[in-house]
């Protein structure tokens, strides 16, 4: 049985707190990767993440989970979530 394209969304995602994002990106592409979710970082620095993701809803859910509580050496205040018009999105390859 095939999965409904439906469920699925393009959302932006903004992780702020103390990130790191040297350390963290790599972490969250490859969360994301095994999720089967497609993603696109917009901004990466100390205070802040921002990326598009895009796949079913239930594990762009789960990949917000994961980095709630993310590596050791990270600290999240807070997770932004937004659902994105398909006009307004960065193409992912």
């Amino acid at each position: 049985m095939g999965r409904s394209r439906q469920s699925e969304l393009r959302e932006r995602i903004t992780i702020l707190g103390d990130v790191k994002s040297a350390s963290f990106v790599p972490w969250i592409r490859r969360h994301a990767d095994k999720l089967g979710l497609s993603q696109d970082f917009l901004h990466a620095g100390a205070d802040r993440i921002e990326l598009e993701v895009a796949g079913p809803v239930e594990l762009i859910d789960m990949l917000e989970m994961g980095c709630s509580l993310g590596p050791i050496d990270v600290w999240v205040d807070e997770i932004q979530r937004r659902i994105v018009d398909p006009a307004d999105t960065h193409p992912f390859p």
